[in-house]
């Protein structure tokens, strides 16, 4: 097969029915199906290039069935989050919005800024990120459930509750499938060792950290905290001082080490002595809650790094 000259950089807009490509350094667009066929039909093209990188956005799963073709022929794939895409589009000045230009967008973003390519992911460790996110779903749902048990009364308390120990029993099977999944996964088995020596660290965490923060162990404080966005993001200006506020990251990671946090300021003496310290000084409750879990959070990731126990 003949390839082209080497340094190509393809965007993918991705829809529910279709897929636009441009590749950027042959100012070249296409479309096809969002299907197997137009799958196939796009990769048979684009492997006819030596390519530097593909881009795309994390859509809600439209991107996935291109991406694990992709990952199959062993092309660079690199999902991005839609607000760098965003951001990107607003500094270059592109105002108007179509596919194409979506699409253009992204290559111009995959020339210029270079993102650092997607890891392939085992098949097992799909399906473990899977059932974290269903687990997260099915657990909103019957938090919904129960709170509308609360506001509708007795006359439907029935009905609620039938709704209630239905969506229990998905959660404990899923529950369960994660456990067994996990533990096939031998190259977690130490890392999750570790984590469940840390009071304050139960399964959700171990589980959303693991599948959805593999960089666990490798990051600095401030990357790994970055990283989740509970890094502090200063807004100063000359003279002026602004509030200090936490900013995007992987909101799901967030929001588990959130619930986890509540559990170890509990049971957990560091933790628990680090926020009541925080909040003697002054401290707003969320903004001590926000230090610490950034703090649980560094230590964590300490402990993979230096492959070491709970020992504070």
């Amino acid at each position: 097969m003949n390839k082209e000259k080497a340094g190509v950089n393809v965007g993918v807009d991705v829809g529910k029915y279709q897929l636009d490509f441009f590749i950027w350094e042959r100012n070249k667009h296409f479309v096809v199906e969002n299907n197997d066929d137009g799958i196939r039909e796009a990769i048979g093209r684009l492997r006819r290039y030596q390519l530097d990188r593909i881009v795309l956005e994390a859509t809600g799963r439209y991107e996935m069935a291109f991406t694990l073709a992709a990952f199959d022929k062993k092309l660079p794939i690199a999902v991005v989050r839609p607000i760098l895409i965003r951001q990107f589009a607003r500094a270059a000045d592109q105002q108007a919005k179509t596919d194409k230009l979506d699409a253009q967008i992204m290559a111009r973003y995959a020339a210029t800024m270079k993102p650092r390519l997607t890891a392939q992911k085992s098949k097992n460790l799909l399906l473990i990120k899977d059932l974290v996110v269903r687990r997260r779903q099915l657990i909103d749902i019957r938090t919904m459930e129960l709170n509308r048990q609360k506001i509708m009364g007795k006359p439907v308390d029935r009905s609620c509750n039938r709704v209630i120990k239905a969506l229990q029993r998905e959660v404990d099977w899923v529950e369960e499938r994660l456990s067994k999944t996990v533990e096939e996964e031998a190259a977690w088995s130490e890392r999750k060792a570790l984590l469940e020596t840390t009071p304050g660290v139960g399964k959700a965490l171990i589980w959303t950290l693991l599948s959805e923060m593999p960089e666990l162990g490798t990051l600095n404080n401030k990357e790994i905290a970055s990283l989740a966005g509970l890094a502090p993001i200063n807004r100063d200006s000359g003279k002026s001082k602004g509030k200090r506020r936490i900013f995007g990251g992987r909101h799901s990671v967030r929001t588990t080490l959130y619930m986890a946090i509540l559990s170890a300021v509990q049971c957990n003496p560091v933790i628990g002595g680090f926020y009541r310290h925080l909040v003697k000084q002054g401290k707003h409750k969320k903004v001590a809650l926000t230090a610490a879990m950034r703090k649980f959070l560094t230590i964590l990731n300490a402990m993979v790094r230096d492959d070491r126990e709970w020992a504070h």
